[in-house]
């Protein structure tokens, strides 16, 4: 049976993953930081990834540490920096750290994000396009790979990244509080009008929770994603046509406004994924659509 920590267990893709291990049968540990259990995760321990000592704690016996812990947000980290640091860089090397000192030789799993790519207009990104980081969130993900491979190279530690665009989806409850799609529905739900910034033409690769989950699941199955990065593709679709689904779902209307200054500036334009390193493995299905989904809600 494999033998996995979930570090990060009490957010939302770390939930998810969490309830979705235990469902394939692997023998599953969870941690996180916060005090309440939300809904998806049986129990799990208490961890300050930013206290090296906490990771003491954690079986060195297992086959994978998923580390889903860290501080999200765009604009948020500028004013946040050492908060953003400390947790989703030192956070990192504590437990890097941590599974040098105890000769740990579980693999890795981290997600990544859109937000490290330097968008294309209209085209699908690639795992080697360009990069470029407008926020210091987006900064950390990037070292936090580049730290991944830097201690792979030098000591060995195996990992896999898997890049995740814009997740949506819940499988527990009816809080939908999460990321794009969250503030939306949570506009429409209150039946306000769904605002959208500038013309709604931004293009981004949307991907179900659960899609996301058993992927990564089946993923680290196969030793070929070793030491590798992969986008986890999706469904490609416009804010536009996202916000009109939800707006024709909740009977409300569609707004447009002006970009706020910071916001244009922090914006990375299109971010589509190509995910055909997992294609090429056979890695990849996709059971949910966003137009599906919104209509069961």
């Amino acid at each position: 049976m494999n033998k996995s920590i979930v570090i990060g267990a009490n957010g939302y893709l770390g939930r998810h993953l969490a309830f979705f291990l235990k469902e394939a049968g692997f023998d599953n540990r969870n941690y996180d930081l916060q005090k309440l259990p939300l809904l998806g995760v049986d129990c799990y321990s208490p961890i300050d990834i930013a206290e090296k000592q906490s990771f003491e704690k954690l079986d060195p016996a297992v086959n994978y540490i998923f580390f889903f812990a860290g501080l999200s947000g765009t604009s948020d980290g500028f004013s946040k920096y050492e908060d953003f640091n400390r947790v989703n860089e030192l956070g990192l090397l504590n437990m890097l750290t941590w599974m040098k000192e105890k000769q740990c030789r579980a693999r890795i799993v981290f997600p990544s994000t859109r937000l490290i790519y330097k968008g294309k207009k209209g085209q699908p990104l690639k795992e080697d396009d360009a990069k470029e980081t407008r926020t210091i969130y987006a900064v950390n993900k990037l070292t936090a790979e580049n730290i991944l491979w830097a201690y792979q190279n030098a000591f060995g530690i195996d990992y896999t990244i898997f890049r995740i665009c814009v997740p949506y989806g819940n499988c527990f409850d009816d809080l939908f509080s999460y990321g794009t799609i969250g503030f939306f529905l949570d506009k429409a739900r209150k039946q306000e009008p769904v605002t959208l910034f500038g013309d709604g033409s931004l293009r981004r690769t949307f991907t179900h929770v659960e899609d996301i989950c058993r992927i990564i699941i089946s993923g680290v199955k196969n030793d070929k994603t070793k030491n590798d990065v992969f986008n986890i593709g999706g469904e490609t679709l416009s804010l536009m046509e996202v916000a009109q689904i939800v707006a024709q779902k909740f009977n409300t209307e569609v707004k447009f406004s002006a970009w706020p200054e910071l916001a244009a500036r922090i914006e990375s334009g299109d971010t589509i994924f190509d995910d055909g390193k997992l294609r090429k493995l056979g890695l990849v299905h996709y059971n949910e659509n966003l137009s599906g989904w919104i209509s069961r809600i």
